[in-house]
């Protein structure tokens, strides 16, 4: 199947290294993180997976469960899992799913249909694909997605941004610019009228142009 945005993230049952999970109740009325990885004990993954860690606290304040993939078996996670904490400085706090199957990837649209049902024999050249990150919501539809080559380390931070601007604009009828970050002046959209906003946003706006109008940022 073909994922796109507000897409019903595939739920599954899934080993992982914090035991057996359901992930639609898994993410029960959070907002959750799926990020895949092609292969254990790969470099640029093992960075990832360490920054990961040392940025939990930071998804936990935001009301989100991360959780990693990679196609191996659990005891080749927990095995990696010592060297990511040795090279990287965190251990890894959060689920691993061991996508031996490759149930997971085929669902989320990773790899094709013909990939085959085990990951044994296969290189992380094989799963090149398989590096991903899903940013779902508590209704369990799909927000938004990243897709990276293997030669270039993800930039959490920028997910921390994405999904602030998801959790804003699911909150309130507004989008959020260029670089935009928490606190900054948003847009409202254009399929507000003026005399809706008005009514949703009596303070006044700045108008640029028809089509673009700012104001400051709705607060929690």
């Amino acid at each position: 199947m073909s994922l796109r945005i507000n897409s019903e993230a595939p739920n599954f049952t899934a080993e992982t290294t914090h035991g057996t999970i359901n992930f639609h109740e898994w993410i029960g009325d959070h907002w959750a993180i799926l990020f895949s990885h092609p292969k254990d004990f790969t470099p640029v993954c093992t960075t990832e997976l360490g920054y990961m860690a040392g940025l939990k606290p930071e998804f936990d304040k935001r009301n989100t469960k991360i959780i990693g993939l990679s196609i191996d078996p659990v005891t080749n996670h927990a095995a990696w899992a010592k060297d990511i904490e040795e090279t990287q400085g965190h251990a890894v706090n959060f689920p691993m799913i061991a996508d031996t199957d490759l149930n997971v990837a085929t669902l989320y649209d990773m790899l094709p249909e013909g990939a085959g049902t085990t990951s044994e024999g296969r290189t992380a050249a094989d799963n090149a694909t398989v590096r991903a990150v899903f940013v779902i919501g508590p209704d369990k539809k799909v927000k938004a997605m990243l897709i990276y080559p293997m030669s270039t380390g993800r930039n959490f931070d920028e997910v921390l941004r994405l999904l602030e601007s998801c959790q804003l604009t699911a909150k309130y009828t507004v989008a959020t610019p260029v670089n935009w970050r928490n606190g900054d002046d948003v847009i409202i959209p254009p399929t507000v009228s003026d005399d809706a906003a008005k009514a949703k946003y009596p303070a006044g706006w700045k108008t640029l142009k028809p089509y673009l109008r700012v104001i400051a940022q709705p607060k929690n």
